[in-house]
């Protein structure tokens, strides 16, 4: 498995990252904005991409996902919570953001919960369903990376004020992370790379809501 993060896109600065088989073929952790820079890179790592899975429905996250299937026929996968954020395009947090151009995407859409298993060839994903940002926010667990989306960033967590937030849903989500065993390499929807150990030692708000206790 190879996993290579893109440029930070859209107006957001928002991640998003290749993860790569050992048959060259890829899945894209969200598709923030810029399908033809994309694309660029699956030629540039030498693969081609088969699957974008979408942490959760927001427009910075899903701005390049039409283009995207347009221009190589890829599946989409999304949290059935998030859905609709997709299809509309997200317009509330577009608007707040003053973003321009993006496309609905009006294509398949195939749904997964936290029961399942998202493969491709060697690649299996575990899902970690974690609401609190939106209702539909999940992570993705590969090997010993996770990618956390906007649920959880390097000493930070993601916004629960934008639409289908939730702070106590937050909670209990990075209760849940806090919870995981091993020492997972973090890939996040927004700045660095991190560590689970480093964030179970440094975040304040993975540290305060691990345990259970509220």
């Amino acid at each position: 498995m190879r996993v290579m993060k893109l440029k930070p896109l859209s107006i957001c600065e928002t991640n998003s990252y290749l993860v790569i088989s050992e048959e060259n073929n890829a899945v894209l952790i969200d598709a923030p904005a810029d399908a033809d820079y994309i694309i660029e890179q699956t030629r540039l790592f030498g693969c081609e991409l088969k699957k974008i899975f979408l942490t959760h429905g927001h427009f910075d996250h899903v701005g390049a996902v039409a283009d995207l299937v347009d221009k190589t026929g890829c599946e989409v996968y999304i949290h059935p919570m998030d859905q609709e954020l997709l299809r509309t395009g997200d317009e509330m947090a577009a608007a707040m953001f003053r973003a321009k151009g993006l496309r609905r995407y009006d294509g398949e859409i195939k749904l997964f919960t936290e029961n399942d298993i998202l493969k491709l060839d060697e690649l299996e994903f575990d899902i970690l369903e974690t609401p609190g940002h939106t209702k539909g926010s999940v992570c993705f667990i590969c090997g010993n990376v996770m990618f956390s989306g906007d649920t959880l960033f390097a000493r930070s967590i993601g916004r629960t004020d934008l639409q289908g937030g939730d702070y106590q849903q937050m909670k209990k989500s990075l209760t849940k992370i806090a919870d995981l065993g091993g020492d997972l390499t973090i890939y996040p929807g927004h700045m660095g790379v991190t560590s689970l150990s480093e964030e179970k030692r440094l975040n304040p708000y993975l540290k305060e809501y691990s345990g259970g206790g509220f």
